[in-house]
Parts: structure tokens; C-alpha cells; sequence
């Protein structure tokens, strides 16, 4: 698989399912609170709905429902499905 396939985060719009390829300069401690959250590598989710403003953003994976600030998990590499 290609690089030019992983897109951030940031370019998922809602509907969209993607799976989680790694992190891109991301600061470790956003890193690890997502990791220990199941946002792992490999980890299929699907974007369900933007908050009113746009931002967070709610994704569902695993089961559950979780919200994520674009500009925070805009380092989320992912490969939409």
C-alpha cells in the first residue's frame, strides 16, 4: 500500500469510513489517550456526525461513540474504505 493513499483525518467528511493507518506528528500524550481510547492502528470507525459548528467531530468504532477536535486528531493518518 501506497502512502499517497493515507489522508489526515481532517479530510473525512460525514459517512465517510476510514481505518486508522498511524499518527503523524502528533504529540505523544493526544497519541497515547487515543491509543488507550482503541483508536489503534488498524482500528475501522465511521464518521458519524459533526457538532452544530462544525467541530468536534463524533466517529464511531469499537461499539461506541467518540468525539474528536479536528484540529487535534488532524495528524491521524487514515485510509478511507
Amino acid at each position: 500500500m501506497s502512502s499517497a493513499t493515507h489522508i489526515s483525518f481532517a479530510d473525512l467528511h460525514r459517512g465517510d469510513r476510514a481505518e486508522v493507518v498511524g499518527f503523524d506528528g502528533m504529540p505523544e500524550h493526544y497519541r497515547n489517550r487515543l491509543l488507550s481510547m482503541g483508536l489503534t492502528p488498524g482500528t475501522v470507525f465511521l464518521v458519524e456526525r459533526p457538532a452544530p459548528l462544525g467541530d468536534p467531530v463524533e466517529i464511531c468504532l469499537r461499539g461506541f461513540r467518540m468525539s474528536l477536535r479536528r484540529d487535534e486528531a488532524a495528524s491521524l493518518q487514515v485510509k478511507r474504505l
